[in-house]
């Protein structure tokens, strides 16, 4: 029951990326370590591999429809190389109960933002003018992020490109995606200097991540991205407060220590 629910997870990581342009890369992680019993810092290196894979198709499939711009991507991922290649070797001096304790408040903010954040026509159809150094830090934020949890940022990289990259929305999702392949390229060959990971676990939720994003971008040019966006966004809130749940212990002992008790 676990492997069958792990892989229709595996497809709504796709389904997610390809159709909001992030949100998926977020639960690869807690896919890959509650479901599919996977160590939690083996797991980063393969949610990198997934999430990374996925989104290069989906970047490819988007700048087929002319939803993708190649010059600001590659400023974003050229920040964000840096900051992955800085952030990976983090991964390993943090504990394994620690690391899940920060994807779940990393994961409750991502579904603030998902909540809060109003998508107008007018923000879809106008892009704004260009902040070249926000650019720059931004991208380089996330891809400090990516390298350390293992995670995408596409919830940050859509809206950066929004306001910093001057682009609309829709095309903000189709270059996130290439952004997000970029950073999870560099993270992951960071990662690899301390060992492999599984390799068929990952092709199979690759493969399955891969159909979804197909699923997800044809969506993307049909449907509202906003309203399945905030379904997501509280199914990201319960994963969250599972992971709190399951490291209960290590809470309390963090509570128990920044207060001196």
């Amino acid at each position: 029951m676990y492997f069958v629910l792990g892989l229709i997870l595996s497809a709504e990581i796709g389904v997610s990326l390809g159709l909001i342009g992030g949100g998926g890369s977020i639960i690869t992680v807690p896919v890959l370590v509650y479901v599919l019993g996977v160590d939690v810092r083996e797991s980063i290196g393969m949610s990198l591999a997934v999430v990374g894979a996925t989104s290069l198709v989906g970047a490819a499939l988007n700048h087929r429809r002319g939803t993708l711009r190649l010059k600001t991507g590659l400023l974003f991922g050229a920040a964000g190389i840096i900051g992955a290649l800085l952030g990976s070797p983090l991964t390993r001096r943090v504990s394994p109960g620690v690391l899940m304790l920060i994807f779940a408040l990393l994961m409750l903010v991502v579904a603030g933002v998902m909540l809060i954040r109003k998508q107008s026509d007018e923000e879809m159809a106008n892009p704004r003018r260009q902040n070249m150094s926000s650019a720059l830090l931004a991208g380089f934020v996330v891809g400090g992020l990516t390298g350390f949890l293992g995670v995408g940022g596409g919830f940050l990289i859509v809206p950066a490109l929004t306001l910093f990259g001057g682009l609309s929305l829709k095309d903000s999702i189709g270059t996130s995606l290439m952004v997000i392949a970029i950073n999870c390229a560099a993270g992951l060959a960071g990662h690899l200097r301390y060992g492999g990971f599984n390799f068929r676990t990952t092709l199979l939720v690759t493969g399955l991540a891969v159909a979804g994003t197909l699923v997800g971008t044809h969506l993307s040019h049909r449907t509202s991205a906003g309203n399945l966006g905030k379904s997501f966004a509280f199914f990201v809130i319960l994963v969250a407060l599972f992971l709190v749940a399951k490291n209960y212990g290590v809470l309390l002992a963090l509570f128990l220590f920044a207060t001196g008790t």
